[in-house]
């Protein structure tokens, strides 16, 4: 399958409503056309709300598969938009489980890195309706992920995505997502993982604590 960027998203945050209270969030992205600056703060035009959790330079920038907008239109029975997941890049040919930790991609004048897996929040719940939205991302594993930006450059929509060289391990995205979720007792998984440099230091140092919690 050829790989590219189906859409390119950016938004600001915006104050809306969740539960009753007031909420700031960067999940409201819109497709935009023509070239976009990337750099390693992300995309041009392009915020977040939660600085904790979004953004950062092993959180540049957010993807997601194309490929699971039909099965979340059954399950949400409703049409979707792209950027429905707050994604930067809704992408062709790039699914969890073949995606690796540490996987370099040339994307337009751009050299990108995969990070970390995406890991879902009450803020799908609050866009979507479904409480258990994030428990549902988590079940089925259509997480996306993030990238880190080696190289600033220019990217659009339809820009091909172009596979430079592979991360050490060949640990898949949805592996990563699985031990975030239900590794906290998994001495060997946790070793490996600690070990590998191109996850992202937040999840490295979280493993870490696990694995200094296991007996």
């Amino acid at each position: 399958m050829v790989m590219k960027i189906i859409s390119l998203n950016v938004g600001l945050p915006i104050t809306t409503l969740y539960r009753g209270k007031s909420l700031e969030t960067g999940i409201y992205k819109s497709p935009v056309e023509g070239p976009v600056h990337v750099s390693a703060g992300g995309l041009t035009g392009d915020g977040q709300a939660d600085l904790v959790n979004h953004g950062g330079p092993d959180k540049a920038v957010c993807v997601y598969p194309s490929e699971h907008y039909a099965y979340w239109e059954e399950w949400l029975g409703k049409k979707l938009d792209y950027a429905a997941f707050g994604e930067n890049m809704t992408t062709a040919g790039l699914l969890e489980t073949e995606v690796c930790i540490g996987d370099i991609y040339e994307i337009g004048s751009a050299l990108l890195q995969v990070s970390q897996p995406r890991y879902p929040c009450f803020k799908l719940s609050q866009k979507h309706g479904p409480a258990d939205m994030p428990a549902q991302v988590l079940k089925s594993g259509f997480s996306g992920f993030y990238f880190r930006v080696l190289r600033e450059g220019e990217l659009a929509s339809g820009s091909a995505v172009v596979k430079v060289s592979s991360g050490d391990g060949g640990v898949p995205v949805s592996r990563v997502l699985h031990m975030m979720e239900a590794g906290r007792r998994d001495k060997q998984g946790l070793e490996e993982l600690v070990r590998l440099s191109s996850l992202s230091s937040v999840v490295r140092l979280k493993f870490q604590a696990w694995l200094d919690g296991v007996e």
